[in-house]
């Protein structure tokens, strides 16, 4: 797949100033909001820390989750709580992903990816499709995660596929080999079919 990058080692500064140069290209290419999808997790809280020392006009950032888990925004374990307390103070807006929520286009789609394969909250199990008709889906990751057991809510494939560009950040080996497996098609995974469907430029920090 040549429209991939692969970009080995990359510190959480280094991507945030890869984010900071799509983000500013976004500003300049149109006028009006810059939209975006991150993920939940650990992961991208550093990054986004480091984004933040960045010089952008935040008042246009608008930010999605990819996915939540059902429990309140004041939960520890809430991805759009977390979102909200770090970006909402700087000016950019933070959306609650609800079912009758209407999932625009995103400039960027920044997502992260579990050693199973699954990707928002897309797990095997729940057999995600391209064809999706529905912009958002509410589901039960089996077997439940054990540091987040709880049912979730999501952006389904063809709401990721709907932006100018995918980004993947991910840590480990296991997870490495689980997207290059993807991308040599030897597995039919969430990530996989993704993958096969993406006609934007890819860019994974692995």
């Amino acid at each position: 797949m040549d429209h991939v990058t692969i970009i080995e080692n990359a510190s959480d500064t280094e991507i945030a100033a890869w984010l900071a140069g799509c983000l500013s290209e976004a500003m300049a290419r149109h006028e009006g909001p810059v939209t975006i999808t991150v993920p939940g997790g650990s992961t991208p809280f550093p990054i986004l820390a480091a984004l933040l020392e960045r010089d952008l006009d935040w008042s246009r950032l608008v930010v999605w989750p990819n996915d939540d888990r059902i429990v309140p925004e004041d939960h520890a374990a809430s991805n759009t709580g977390k979102l909200r307390a770090l970006l909402e103070p700087v000016g950019a807006t933070v959306v609650t992903l609800g079912m009758n929520e209407a999932v625009p286009h995103f400039d960027l789609a920044w997502l992260g990816m579990g050693a199973d394969g699954h990707i928002a909250s897309l797990f095997p199990n729940t057999d995600p499709q391209v064809s999706d008709p529905r912009a958002i889906v509410r589901l039960t990751p089996d077997p439940l995660p054990p540091e987040a057991p709880f049912d979730r809510i999501s952006l389904t494939l063809p709401s990721l596929l709907d932006s100018d560009a995918i980004a993947f950040v991910m840590r480990g080996q296991d997870k490495r080999t689980v997207f290059d497996q993807a991308l040599g098609g030897e597995h039919d995974l969430p990530v996989a079919r993704l993958l096969s469907a993406a006609k934007q430029p890819v860019t994974c920090f692995a």
